[in-house]
């Protein structure tokens, strides 16, 4: 049996008519939009296949993003029921699926508190202009040099994604962000680019959403876990609900350590599945570690030959 790591990427990787192929031949997939629209007041319907504004605020991004993922990740077990995960990874938001999948989450309840941590992550941004800056072909110590400085000339930058050698995503606030473009440039960056982004994610401007988080999380996690989960500020596996929670919540204030995590996780999985639109992880693990496979499953027929190749 093939060990196989379970992964879910975060908010940038959603996109207009994702799922649609799922909605259009699954009825569980149907019935999976129709719950969680129930839950939080929200037709998913209209929000994921029709072009509008909201699908790219942070309160409805990542509800939409986790729904899809998870239907497609019970799709794939409903296929293929024997298998079971080595472990769970996310990317930032994607923990919380990872969460879900893990079985220590109810989809559904994981629906409203991605909802309300999007709400409550946007509100600790409101009065304030913050962003996020992608530096791409600098070193990490370049970079983490850079926001130590810039932070001891009082500017709030802070290293917030650890994604690939050569790719870091920092945060902060939007105008110190820009103040430092021509300081990544000038240090080799081939890049200093500001994201589409209204939050700062993963650094110290988010404290304010920690404490709301933590008791939604209080509320709806449990300690059924299927496998464990690899935090995303530790690099390291849980398995209990305390540890998800104090995780988590720090998760809001803490770099997300991708890369970490996945060059920690190589050698002890055969394959890695992701789930959900897209290949963004697919792309990042060919180059953090290129001997790890990772396939993905974003509609029926991805599905399709993806359990093929797992559960035959």
């Amino acid at each position: 049996m093939k060990k196989i790591a379970m992964i879910f990427a975060g908010q940038g990787s959603q996109a207009v008519g994702m799922g649609k192929d799922f909605y259009e031949q699954s009825e569980l997939a149907r019935e999976m939009f129709e719950k969680a629209g129930e839950r939080i007041g929200v037709d998913f319907k209209a929000l994921i296949f029709e072009e509008n504004e909201k699908l790219n605020e942070t309160a409805y991004t990542q509800p939409a993003i986790l729904l899809v993922q998870m239907v497609a990740y019970k799709l794939f077990k409903e296929a293929c029921p024997d298998i079971k995960a080595e472990l769970f990874l996310g990317h930032s938001l994607g923990e919380f699926s990872a969460l879900c999948a893990s079985g220590a989450i109810d989809y559904v309840d994981a629906v409203e508190l991605v909802h309300k941590r999007g709400t409550f992550m946007q509100e600790a941004c409101d009065e304030i202009e913050a962003g996020m800056m992608a530096i791409v072909g600098l070193d990490d110590v370049s970079v983490e040099k850079i926001c130590s400085e810039a932070q001891a000339e009082g500017k709030k930058v802070w290293p917030a994604n650890y994604n690939q050698d050569g790719q870091l995503v920092v945060a902060g606030m939007k105008s110190d962000l820009v103040s430092l473009e021509q300081t990544f440039k000038d240090a080799g960056a081939k890049r200093a680019l500001l994201l589409n982004m209204s939050v700062a994610s993963h650094c110290d401007i988010l404290a304010p959403a920690q404490e709301p988080l933590a008791e939604l999380m209080e509320k709806y996690i449990t300690d059924n876990f299927e496998a464990a989960v690899i935090s995303n500020v530790t690099t390291l596996a849980y398995a209990t609900k305390s540890e998800a929670v104090t995780l988590l919540k720090d998760q809001l204030v803490n770099p997300v350590k991708y890369k970490q995590s996945i060059q920690a996780i190589a050698p002890k999985v055969d394959m890695a599945i992701e789930f959900g639109n897209g290949v963004v992880l697919k792309g990042l693990n060919r180059r953090i570690a290129k001997d790890l496979k990772t396939v993905n499953i974003s509609d029926i027929a991805s599905l399709e030959k993806v359990t093929q190749e797992v559960c035959s």
